[in-house]
């Protein structure tokens, strides 16, 4: 039994937790008064201003400016060149399927690239500018030097390239070698110009973890690491005077923490003096400079607060809370995470968030959910996640947390923030070790006295929506029930989208190249096998995983007689990650009655 909380009108609602905002894009005003940022509120994105030093309500500024295509340009440090990138767009290609009619057609989007040129500010003609094939952004260096990067066809080099904006053959200045793929993020791994032209900043996995390289902006020498240890570091930023790295990292041993911390120069980067200004539990990310550099704006999270604004001094100190983004009549006793290993098929450890209800009667049996995080290329942290597409789940399972179930969160081999070699063992094996690190979670589970092995539920986004597919065809009976939120269904078709083919190419090949290891990834040619109840739910705007890979994972459950076990729900217009606070409100009461409904008593 799960003890009543104190008063039944501090229970969490789903209303609530859909209610929550969440802040990003922070930057500085000119003056460094004050701080702008984007607030998500239920979908309906807006930009605030808080004032940095005295801290009150935000002010509503303006409508968020989401963006759009064209081209991209920036101005050369003394301002008189534009480098632009010209002639890229979006191709569209119609298809469509027999199983689902001649009239509903699916549009799949290919991007081209463009072409970088420079052109006088005050006017003239445009230079195309030499650039290496699938050079990915060019930065100025320079009045007249850019640099840019590639990552080879085979997904096995990174080299960064300088250009020259007056003529002359790109000149390559540094190149990563991996055994297997590139695998880290490329916005932590695209080169960055110091704000003088004097350093080229860039991450590299070079040593087994993600850390921070420095070298001069000519390339006249060899890059050194400015950071080191057993750690993943991420979103490095210059400070506006070039001396000073601003980025976030976790601790050794603490994979789901991270901390603002900045790297001093000095004459020689190789000594760099690395200085952390948080500490604690939670998350520390994207620290942004202001326009003096004597503060960093940045968001944290821990178990009890959903993302926030915080301000602290690059000097160290305490820092400063801006924004309170929880609705104000919303009780804070979330359950916080304990991290948990388990062992996998191949006797590795599994890394895994276990959430246990502080109420929770250990002398009875509970039942329990296992939440599969999207995409390889992520993590859950130690509390609330950092980024909003998938803090949204984190808030349900607070409200499935004070129900009674306890749940946990695996990161599976494939997830950052565990090395290079953790994240790179998914490399001709997608779906393979990685899904089955995944639905082990269960047996841990069952190990655990209070949780009734009976009655253990599954479910997941994106990827993790794929890796359910796969437990409830691989082991039929080992799930209660399955809820797949926009799950891709097969390796090959995933790679026929454009949008995603390299993603997956550079984990297995081509399906011309490997056909085996597609064909050993499929879910679809399996649904005759699902024996319990599943509950699907996709936008048709999706362009993660495209709504035509739902709509035939549907037919192959249909065509195995499965109709009876599946529920299904289409949200018109929604994209991958649930947006609308509408949309979320009936998706996330769908979960919970679903689970209620198998998995209750």
């Amino acid at each position: 039994m799960v003890l009543p909380l104190p008063l039944l009108a501090q229970r969490l609602t789903i209303e609530q937790m859909v209610a929550i905002k969440y802040p990003s894009a922070p930057q500085w005003t000119a003056d460094g008064h004050a701080v702008q940022f984007t607030w998500d509120e239920g979908g309906v994105s807006r930009r605030y201003q808080v004032d940095a030093a005295h801290p009150g309500q935000p002010t509503l500024i303006e409508e968020a400016n989401r963006g759009g295509g064209g081209r991209r340009q920036n101005l050369s440090p003394d301002g008189k060149l534009r480098s632009m990138t010209m002639g890229g767009g979006r191709v569209e290609h119609n298809t469509s399927f027999p199983e689902v009619g001649n009239k509903l057609i699916f549009r799949i989007t290919e991007s081209t690239p463009g072409k970088l040129t420079i052109e006088p500010v005050a006017g003239g003609a445009a230079v195309a500018v030499a650039e290496p094939p699938g050079a990915n952004g060019a930065r100025w260096v320079t009045n007249d030097t850019l640099v840019t990067s590639v990552v080879s066809d085979d997904q096995r080099t990174r080299t960064i390239y300088l250009l020259s904006a007056t003529g002359g053959a790109p000149r390559a200045i540094h190149t990563d070698v991996a055994d297997k793929f590139w695998s880290m993020n490329g916005r932590d791994a695209a080169p960055q110009p110091s704000p003088d032209g004097k350093w080229i900043l860039f991450g590299s996995d070079d040593s087994g973890w993600d850390q921070l390289y420095v070298m001069p902006g000519d390339g006249s020498r060899p890059a050194v690491a400015v950071t080191h240890g057993a750690m993943d570091v991420w979103r490095a930023s210059w400070s506006h005077d070039s001396r000073r790295i601003a980025f976030d990292a976790n601790a050794p041993g603490q994979p789901g923490d991270r901390q603002v911390g900045v790297a001093t120069l000095g004459d020689d980067p190789a000594q760099a003096r690395v200085t952390m200004l948080t500490l604690g539990r939670g998350t520390n990310i994207g620290a942004v400079w202001s326009p003096d550099d004597r503060e960093l704006v940045y968001q944290h999270t821990d178990a009890q607060n959903s993302a926030d604004l915080y301000v602290v001094a690059s000097a160290g100190g305490q820092p400063r809370r801006l924004t309170y983004s929880m609705p104000e009549d919303m009780p804070h006793h979330f359950v916080a995470p304990e991290l948990v290993h388990y062992p996998a098929a191949d006797g590795q450890q599994v890394p895994a968030w276990l959430f246990v209800p502080p109420q929770l009667d250990r002398r009875c049996k509970h039942p329990a959910i296992v939440w599969i995080h999207p995409d390889g290329v992520n993590q859950n942290y130690d509390g609330w996640h950092t980024d909003r597409n998938e803090a949204v789940y984190y808030a349900l399972h607070q409200v499935l947390l004070q129900e009674g179930y306890v749940v946990i969160a695996p990161d599976y081999r494939g997830s950052i923030g565990y090395s290079r070699a953790w994240r790179e063992a998914v490399y001709h094996d997608v779906g393979g070790q990685d899904a089955s690190d995944a639905r082990l979670a269960a047996k841990y589970l069952k190990s655990l006295p209070y949780v009734d092995a009976t009655r253990i539920g599954v479910w997941g986004l994106s990827y993790g929506g794929y890796f359910t597919l796969r437990a409830i065809s691989t082991e039929p009976t080992l799930f209660a029930c399955a809820v797949d939120v926009a799950g891709l269904v097969d390796p090959a078709m995933y790679y026929q989208d454009p949008y995603h083919s390299g993603w997956m190419a550079e984990r297995m090949g081509t399906p011309t190249e490997n056909p085996e290891l597609y064909k050993a990834g499929e879910t679809s040619s399996h649904m005759d096998q699902v024996q319990r109840p599943l509950l699907v739910l996709a936008g048709t705007a999706d362009v993660n995983v495209p709504f035509w890979e739902t709509t035939l994972l549907l037919d192959h459950l249909l065509k195995a007689g499965k109709g009876n076990l599946v529920q299904f729900m289409m949200y018109p217009g929604e994209f991958h990650y649930f947006d609308r606070a509408f949309v979320l409100n009936d998706a996330w009461h769908r979960v919970d009655d679903f689970f209620g409904k198998h998995l209750q008593p």
